[in-house]
């Protein structure tokens, strides 16, 4: 278990601790900054382990398989989070979902026959994206709506990209047999 897999399996541990921050009423206004924190050091953790991976040559199969999963465990809990306290609408949150169960089925059947769909620059910009979107929400921010939707655009983008790349993969006869 490395510094980079630590990392990634606290930002799992930090998703409850942002979700009751968040959505315990009775915190109010200081739950919303006890979550925004919480979230803002997750983030923090998703930028940190990739780095000390990558720097160190730490990176390992579970890390490719736990780090993907607590992005989309974080952004996932909040963006429901969010549309159960009625800040954004349901749409933006299943369309940034589905799309993250969409690449996350490819990446399956990659791995499937020993091929690793590495992350792409378009995604990087999305997760960016979709946190700024988060914290600006959380914050009440007036362009908040603004930052969803464009992080919505290019989760879109990038789920395309990420099809576009695997069209070989998914049109496989091999596959089609299985």
């Amino acid at each position: 278990m490395n510094l980079p897999n630590k990392l990634t399996l606290l930002r799992i541990g930090l998703v409850p601790i942002f979700m009751a921050f968040l959505l315990i009423e009775s915190l109010g206004t200081a739950g919303r900054y006890l979550a925004l924190g919480v979230f803002i050091l997750a983030a923090i953790t998703d930028a940190l382990d990739g780095y000390i991976a990558r720097k160190e040559g730490l990176v390992t199969k579970l890390g490719k398989f736990i780090d993907p999963l607590a992005d989309k465990l974080l952004i996932s809990a909040a963006l429901i989070a969010l549309v159960d306290m009625q800040i954004i609408s349901a749409w933006p949150a299943i369309i940034i979902i589905a799309r993250e169960f969409a690449v996350t089925g490819l990446r399956v059947l990659a791995a499937a026959e020993g091929i690793v769909i590495a992350a792409s620059n378009l995604g990087k910009y999305k997760t960016n994206a979709q946190i700024f979107a988060i914290i600006a929400l959380i914050l009440g921010l007036p362009f908040s709506q603004v930052l969803l939707w464009i992080a919505v655009i290019l989760t879109l983008i990038s789920g395309i990209d990420y099809l576009l790349k695997s069209k070989e993969l998914i049109s496989d006869e091999r596959l089609e047999q299985r």
